[in-house]
Parts: C-alpha cells; structure tokens; sequence
C-alpha cells in the first residue's frame, strides 16, 4: 500500500496546502485551534513557549504538534514574525457544521517580517523595512541594485551600491527581509548571512526582477 493511502483525509489536505507555501510556519485551522505540524510545531514551540505534543497519524506515525485557540492568533502571529518567520494563516472556509466530508480550508494572509503592518509586531521606533537587492556584474562596474521600502508608512527608496559598500550599506538600511533572484542566492546568500542582522530572506523567479515586469507593475 502506498503512503499517500495511509494518509487521513485531513492530513492529505493539509500537505496539500503546506507544498504550496514552503520555508514558512503554517498555521492550521481546526476546529477552535490554529495547530502546527512538524518541524513547525517544533519552531512554534520554542518561540511561542507552547508545549510540544505528538499526533498519531496512522501508518504514518506520530507527527510533532504545537497549537493554542484561535482567539488567540494576534498573541502568538506577532511572536512568530519577530523572531524572523514569514508565517502563512490557513482558516476554515466553511462552517464545520454544514460542511459535506472535510471542512474547506485555505490561506488567508500571509505575513513576512518585512510586509507585516499590524502594532503588536511593528516596533513603535524603527522602520520595518523589506528590500529587493539584484546583482550586476559588468566588466568595469560590478555593483547591486537594491529597493527598499516601508510598507506601513509608505516609504520607498532605490540605490545602487559597489560590491565592496554592500555589508556597509545593507547594515544601515537593516532590513527585516531580503527579497532575492533564485538564480542569484549562490551569490548573495552567503554575503547575506556573513552581515551582522539577520533577515529572513525571501527567494522569488527570475522574472520578478525582469524591467518589463516591473514597468507594468509600477
């Protein structure tokens, strides 16, 4: 028998969800819990101070499981961004009551440390700033593009910066997150992580970062 038909219907639906919004803490609506599954309930754990429990999932064994109430959500979603995780919210999208099998479910708002806007998680005193930086290498002019911008108070700014002003410039600016070209993380990555903050660092497809793309998006 193959895995997947070991599976519960509510397991398979959430795996289903969690593929779609990989490198981020999923919490999942059940019933009058927001729960977290696996390594995320392990991060979700320490960061929130929430006991760490296991589920039984069939054949597939027990599952790491962490979770609180939902009225709970704008306590625990601000922990979570602080502490540098771009956390995507999965709620009910039915009432469970009139619900035919299991109950449909799907992401509502995804936050990232650099897009989050709510008070509990903006500090009253700092910018909160998220930043696109892409490299240009030429043969007599190597530097970077780089955007930033504030989300909650509108601010948006554009540079270029030689390679050796990056860490210099990029520790000023110190942004909560690092948008970057997946073609590109061989090279930045480790530059990103050598700074002295810590971003969370967001990859995307090379055409974000296409000038078409961006004429018609501005």
């Amino acid at each position: 028998m193959k895995e997947k038909d070991t599976l519960t219907p509510l397991t398979r639906q959430y795996n289903q969800i969690k593929a779609k919004y990989p490198d981020t803490i999923l919490l999942f609506r059940l019933g009058d819990f927001f729960e977290t599954f696996n390594e995320d309930a392990v991060i979700t754990s320490r960061v929130c101070g929430l006991t760490l429990t296991k589920r039984n999932n069939g054949a597939a064994g027990d599952q790491p499981l962490a979770g609180f109430p939902h009225h709970q959500l704008d306590n625990y979603l601000p922990k979570l961004v602080k502490a540098g995780y771009r956390v995507a919210v999965c709620d009910q999208l039915e009432d469970p009551a009139l619900a035919q099998g299991i109950v449909k479910r799907g992401v509502v708002e995804v936050i990232t440390p650099g897009v989050a806007i709510g008070d509990k998680i903006l500090e009253a005193r700092e910018n909160n700033y998220v930043m696109a930086i892409y490299a240009h290498f030429k043969r007599n002019f190597n530097y970077y593009g780089i955007a930033f911008a504030d989300v909650s108070t509108g601010e948006f700014q554009t540079c270029e910066v030689p390679i050796n002003k990056f860490a210099d410039i990029i520790e000023i600016i110190s942004p909560k997150e690092i948008i970057i070209s997946k073609s590109q993380k061989t090279i930045l990555n480790p530059q990103i992580e050598a700074l002295n903050i810590h971003p969370f660092i967001t990859k995307l497809e090379d055409w974000f970062f296409e000038e078409k793309f961006a004429n018609e998006l501005i």
